[in-house]
């Protein structure tokens, strides 16, 4: 079950509401998150009582972003144990609510394990119920320490590559903090740059058909203060033809052990444009989203989305009377075939180099990233 009120984010600043929160109010533990639906228009609370009404809150983008969903997902077997339900059963929903992000399933599985451990040490519904919190807390503090991390190693790199600062950098899609319990994965190295004076200027990239660039980055990018400017997916040529990009940044749902990036779709027609350009093309993601199991690209499952995503135009808050399908506004003959990925995948020849918490993969191999994935074992254990 799920409940939405709003409240003001422009009282108390730019973080007055976080993406993710968990709440005990009196009559039961509640996840509440920031529906990012409604954004820029509206900073709502989308507040979940159960898996189910978390399920869809996932398939509806209401949250999304790898490192976000795995806290989430976390959070949602934590909420079905305090409330009492089969927590096997939500977190079988849970982990097959978006294929392709690999940080969902991997947070509801640590929850889940610590919420069986429990009950195997001889605790009861109650302490399992507990421990399972205490793993999504852990998962979601994680989380934002590795945020940090990625984003200094992000901006030592840019420096690196890039001497002198004022970079000009080109993003897609959305990986700021609404997508992670810190400050996000590239758009945090974006910050940092701002921050110590070395942005120029910030491209974002629409992102359609959801439009997560413009209603989300641009959103975060206006309320940090940052320089940048907006443009449409099919902009981005131009700008490279005309040498107006250092270097593009963008996250990661899954990366397969051989490197090869999934992301929103969009992402591998930059990486063609930066290589022929000579321009980097960095990958920020932690290392939760490099996937061991998943042996490379074509491995990947790459999620479809609905046709009226592409076949209708819906913005944030606007009800058309009388619109099916998603309620948009049509802009296609009735009855057109759309072909909708949410993700495409960049191989690893086009990535100059995957910045994780742990260091930076570069060149891109199976052997750099086994690499990353091994020194971030030894640290958890």
């Amino acid at each position: 079950m799920a409940d939405q009120y709003a409240r003001s984010g422009e009282e108390n600043g730019a973080a007055a509401i976080p993406a993710i929160r968990w709440d005990e109010p009196p009559e039961g533990p509640v996840l509440a998150l920031l529906d990012q639906r409604r954004l820029p228009a509206e900073e709502v609370e989308l507040v979940c009582t159960d898996a189910p009404a978390l399920v869809d809150a996932i398939r509806t983008l209401a949250v999304r972003g790898a490192p976000l969903l795995g806290i989430a997902g976390a959070y949602g077997v934590a909420l079905a144990a305090a409330r009492g339900f089969d927590v096997d059963e939500a977190a079988a929903a849970l982990a097959g609510a978006r294929p392709t992000a690999v940080n969902l399933a991997v947070g509801v599985r640590r929850a889940r394990a610590a919420y069986r451990a429990a009950l195997a040490g001889g605790g009861d519904l109650r302490q399992a119920a507990e421990a399972a919190l205490a793993a999504a807390r852990a998962l979601h503090r994680e989380d934002a320490e590795a945020s940090a991390r990625m984003a200094r190693h992000g901006l030592e790199l840019l420096d690196e590559l890039l001497p002198g600062g004022g970079h000009r950098l080109l993003t897609h899609c959305n990986t700021g903090a609404l997508v992670s319990g810190g400050e996000g994965t590239a758009f945090a190295v974006a910050l940092a740059a701002h921050r110590a004076g070395r942005l120029r200027r910030l491209w974002v990239d629409e992102t359609r058909p959801l439009l997560q660039g413009a209603r989300l980055t641009a959103y975060e990018a206006a309320r940090n203060g940052m320089a940048y400017t907006l443009l449409t997916d099919n902009a981005a040529g131009s700008l490279f033809a005309a040498g107006e990009v250092d270097a593009v940044l963008i996250g990661a749902d899954r990366i397969a052990a051989d490197g090869s990036v999934a992301n929103k779709v969009g992402s591998y027609p930059l990486a063609v444009l930066a290589r022929y350009h000579h321009v980097p093309f960095i990958v920020v993601a932690p290392v939760t989203t490099v996937d061991p199991e998943t042996p490379d690209g074509a491995s990947i499952e790459v999620e479809q989305r609905p046709g009226h995503e592409v076949t209708e135009f819906t913005a944030p808050q606007v009800q058309v009377a009388g619109a099916e399908a998603g309620g948009g506004i049509p802009v296609a003959p009735l009855g057109t075939q759309a072909y909708n990925p949410a993700f495409d995948v960049t191989p690893p020849e086009l990535v100059t180099a995957i910045v994780t918490e742990e260091g930076v993969a570069s060149p891109v191999t199976a052997d750099s990233l086994a690499a990353l994935c091994d020194r971030s074992r030894q640290v958890t254990i």
